[in-house]
């Protein structure tokens, strides 16, 4: 069961203004992983399934989370059936992400009030996802679509909340570019969890990273 309310998830997205996402076959490495963005001032987290028994280090990292850091969400990405979208609501997912619209993937979330955010790219998707009750749409690839079409898009669709994944850094002008269209706030991966020379994270630069990002977003926001 969920511990957070899609309410609560929406708004910490909103707040937090960014969604770190990783996946790592590794528990102990995604342990340190995690308590290097919630060191950083992360307070949710999406955990890809993209790998052979990946809803076991789930579970493992969210018991973790739960016991060690109560306040921080974990939601799963990378779901591509109904299915999947229930077995990670059982091992207590808080949010589900998914790289398409997926009816049954909504049917399956609604039914138990988990967020869910489909990948969109499109005005028609994001129209059928919103008839499904989406909240917050990603957009994926973001770096095929590009800051414009998320300004595109609201400007006849205020109401249209759009979560841009792939092409975010946290560089400051392309944190800028996103944020000043219109975006709800930005997936990040592969340029937040820093890794060095020898290809093993960092988990120090991690953690520094996600603090700048985190204050950047505030920084250009309050402009």
């Amino acid at each position: 069961m969920a511990r957070f309310t899609r309410i609560e998830v929406a708004q910490k997205m909103k707040e937090q203004g960014m969604v770190p996402l990783f996946y790592n076959a590794d528990i102990e490495v995604a342990k340190k992983l995690l308590d290097a963005i919630y060191a950083g001032g992360a307070r949710l987290l999406e955990f890809t399934n993209r790998g052979d028994y990946a809803h076991e280090i789930f579970s493992e990292l969210n018991k973790y989370a739960a016991r060690s850091m109560p306040d921080m969400i974990l939601g799963v990405g990378s779901v591509t059936d109904g299915g999947t979208a229930s077995m990670y609501m059982q091992l207590g997912a808080n949010f589900i992400v998914t790289p398409v619209l997926r009816e049954d993937i909504a049917i399956v979330c609604n039914r138990k009030k988990v967020l869910w955010s489909p990948g969109c790219g499109s005005l028609t998707e994001i129209a059928r996802a919103e008839e499904l009750g989406c909240e917050i749409v990603k957009l994926f690839p973001g770096s095929i679509y590009g800051p414009n079409f998320i300004k595109s898009v609201r400007a006849p669709q205020p109401w249209t909340n759009i979560m841009p994944t792939g092409g975010v850094s946290p560089d400051y002008e392309n944190l800028k570019g996103w944020i000043e269209a219109g975006a709800y706030c930005v997936g990040m991966g592969s340029k937040l969890f820093v890794k060095d020379k020898d290809g093993k994270f960092d988990y120090a630069k991690t953690e520094n990273t996600t603090k700048k990002a985190l204050t950047t977003i505030r920084e250009i926001r309050d402009k």
